[in-house]
């Protein structure tokens, strides 16, 4: 019993310590200053490919602090896939491989809570939207980003069929949507990709299809469990 009141205390002393740490990044990040501790545990320990979720997640968690969506999630439409948040370290790992700056924007094609633009837009100056369908995710994604005075993110709730992609320069993709709806998409991006230099960045199983146009070059080899980059030829 001594033991266990004993673990329970050192428990509460380090959720504690985690929260006072999670506010004062927070509050770095609302007043525009790099928030050092955030990004430097973000970079800390050597990249690990996979889908699983590490001890980086949920510090993004915490300083992100999102509310709980206010509705309820609607049903998927045919060919839209359950949302899972990108890992944090493979947020971080594109920023770095695509040399995300100033003068680009991100544009997330089913951002659902934002995980991608919010963390992109606090570790970088580009400017960051999010497209999603579900009005809760957008709602809860919007208002993480007005508690944090990221002015230069931006949510739009709406389908990526038909959502306006002409200021995107980085376009990323975690396999929110498979068969014509992905087909669709990957035309309106071709289309924009004929005009400006554009690259696409893509996580999951979408990855096989977009590595498949013959309009797109991969930047490295896809390796397996990690975010692939590709820009037109």
């Amino acid at each position: 019993m001594a033991l266990q009141l004993h673990a329970e205390a050192i428990r509460t002393e380090w959720e504690a310590l985690n929260t006072a740490c999670y506010a004062t990044m927070r509050e770095e990040i609302r007043r525009g200053v790099a928030p050092t501790g955030l990004l430097r545990w973000m970079k800390d320990a050597a990249f690990e490919p996979g889908d699983a979720y590490d001890y980086r997640d949920e510090l993004l968690s915490g300083v992100l602090a999102f509310d709980e969506p206010d509705a309820s999630i609607a049903e998927l439409p045919d060919e839209m896939v359950f949302y899972q948040p990108t890992p944090a370290r493979h947020i971080v790992d594109m920023i770095e491989r695509v040399g995300l700056g100033d003068r680009d924007v991100l544009v997330d094609l089913g951002s659902g809570l934002g995980h991608v633009p919010l963390l992109a837009a606090i570790c970088t100056g580009a400017r960051c939207i999010g497209i999603e369908l579900e009005p809760a995710y957008v709602h809860a994604a919007r208002r993480c980003a007005q508690a944090l005075h990221l002015d230069r993110v931006s949510f739009v709730q709406q389908d990526a069929r038909t959502a306006d992609l002409s200021e995107g320069t980085v376009f990323y993709l975690y396999t929110p949507f498979v068969g014509s709806v992905l087909s669709a998409v990957l035309n309106a991006l071709q289309s924009k990709a004929a005009s400006r230099a554009i690259r696409i960045c893509t996580f999951g199983p979408c990855t096989a299809t977009v590595a498949k146009q013959s309009w797109l070059k991969a930047v490295d080899p896809p390796e397996p469990g990690r975010i692939a980059v590709f820009h037109a030829r």
